[in-house]
């Protein structure tokens, strides 16, 4: 039997779930995995320590009885979790109280993407998304850090668009000095296919990425590059809480969106819980901290003690870090936020 749906201290109700299946990553993003810090030697979670799919499966089912109707698999990297077609098809069986199919996606870089795309949508996956900075080889390998050519992430996205994982979007972190240059490129690129771009400012995630205000490309200024040249015009918004603002191209040629997390907040609307890889939640991106799950869910005890659980913390939720940063002119809190690697985009 269903639970009532969730709202936190702000109204907010409980609507999306992301969930990292992994930490590690087969990229060193200068954005997320800068290379100086997560090196050869950087010790990653034991494989003991990862929720197994059943944990994954468990929790989800938990959290669509509190009102969660999309889940999202996040990392590091997802698809190198081993076997992940059959954590997709254990979560496609889930339904929501009304009897409608979970809403399942995916955030990858899309270097495996090409091999796995049928076997993921055959799985019940609805929805792809593609981290892809840069359609200039030299800037695309310059920012993943690991010299990744951008061909097979293009293949890789190809092969989800045949697979019908789409709309597929596409995600280009904009930082100022070492892509930003590319905006008007990418958006020439995809516009009058059936890919949604969307640019996404340089955020603050975690501690190690040596964020600065400066690096930070507005949306409003991106907007204004692509106005000047591939005319919009606004979209309204598909549902409450999306976190891009949708512009479509005047002639028809497709749409793009912007995520403005710096200078745009959406804290107000955020609907968006967070598992890491080994199963703490995490009612922000920018979170210091996280409630350990997993301990409730290897201590034998029933599913009643982990609906609870999670209905305590949703309920007694504040965040809204984006809102707070905005009002101090922009400067990172000075603590320890969880890095996006561990807890998932």
């Amino acid at each position: 039997m269903a639970v009532p749906s969730l709202a936190d201290t702000l109204g907010r109700p409980l609507r999306d779930l992301r969930i990292s299946v992994t930490d590690r990553c087969n990229f060193r993003c200068v954005y997320c995995m800068p290379k100086e810090v997560f090196g050869r030697d950087h010790a990653f979670l034991p494989r003991a320590e990862l929720l197994t799919f059943e944990e994954i499966v468990r929790l989800a089912r938990i959290a669509v009885r509190h009102g969660v109707e999309k889940v999202r698999l996040t990392g590091g990297e997802p698809l190198l979790r081993k076997n992940l077609p059959a954590l997709v098809a254990a979560l496609a069986e889930l339904r929501t109280p009304t009897g409608a199919a979970l809403d399942i996606a995916l955030t990858t870089n899309g270097s495996l993407l090409e091999r796995m795309a049928p076997a993921l949508a055959d799985a019940g996956l609805q929805r792809v998304t593609v981290s892809l900075d840069s359609l200039d080889d030299a800037t695309f390998m310059a920012m993943n850090d690991v010299t990744f050519p951008v061909a097979t992430v293009l293949r890789g996205i190809d092969a989800a668009v045949a697979a019908g994982l789409g709309p597929v979007k596409l995600n280009m972190v904009v930082k100022r000095g070492h892509n930003d240059h590319d905006v008007v490129a990418m958006a020439r690129h995809f516009k009058g296919t059936p890919m949604v771009l969307r640019f996404i400012e340089y955020m603050d995630v975690g501690a190690t990425n040596g964020w600065r205000m400066d690096q930070v490309v507005p949306s409003a200024e991106i907007v204004a590059r692509l106005q000047a040249e591939l005319p919009l015009e606004p979209v309204a918004a598909h549902a409450p809480g999306e976190t891009a603002v949708r512009y479509r191209y005047r002639d028809g040629g497709g749409e793009i969106g912007v995520i403005s997390s710096v200078t745009g907040a959406f804290c107000h609307a955020c609907s968006r819980a967070r598992i890491s890889t080994d199963g703490k939640l995490f009612t922000c991106l920018f979170a210091s901290g996280g409630t350990d799950l997993r301990a409730l869910l290897r201590d034998g005890g029933p599913d009643s003690r982990l609906e609870a659980a999670l209905a305590g913390i949703w309920r007694a939720r504040t965040d809204r870090y984006s809102e707070q940063r905005a009002g101090a002119t922009g400067r990172p809190r000075p603590d320890g936020r969880v890095e996006m690697s561990y807890i998932g985009g």
